[in-house]
């Protein structure tokens, strides 16, 4: 029974790991292009972690420099089966860039609304708490800080 839970802990964590990164190279690639710069602007202006940067870089550089971020973080989880180290670094920056969309959630005016009599919001950034949820149960700090 030990062996079917382990196997089944192990898939389950592959496809989760492959669902991360497929999705961060997805919309990394994405943020490359005027259409996605447009639809995070308002995210990006609203937000005090964010909104001084379009004073610094033109929007679509900006979108340009997240999804090279969101590339690179798929990159170094990627080489977790050969760099664990890597890795770790990886998982570390991906929680804090879902701490940092998912802060959007309450920066971003008109987020939350009623339909139907059910309190709704924008569903793409709230898939964030189940990426940082993996992100956090992967990350060993140990591992990452450890000078061996």
């Amino acid at each position: 029974m030990k062996l079917i839970y382990t196997n089944t802990q192990r898939i389950g964590n592959l496809m989760s790991k492959a669902g991360l990164i497929l999705v961060l190279l997805w919309i990394g690639i994405y943020k490359f292009t005027p259409t996605e710069a447009k639809l995070i602007e308002p995210l990006l202006a609203n937000s005090p972690l964010f909104s001084w940067q379009l004073a610094v870089f033109p929007l679509e550089t900006l979108s340009k420099i997240i999804g090279v971020i969101e590339i690179i973080v798929a990159l170094l989880i990627l080489l977790e089966f050969k760099f664990k180290r890597l890795a770790q670094v990886g998982y570390l920056i991906a929680v804090i860039m879902f701490l940092s969309t998912l802060s959007f959630l309450f920066t971003t005016p008109d987020t939350f609304k009623v339909s139907d009599g059910i309190l709704i919001t924008n569903w793409f950034i709230l898939k964030d708490i189940i990426f940082l949820g993996f992100c956090v149960s992967k990350l060993d700090l140990k591992l990452l800080f450890n000078k061996d």
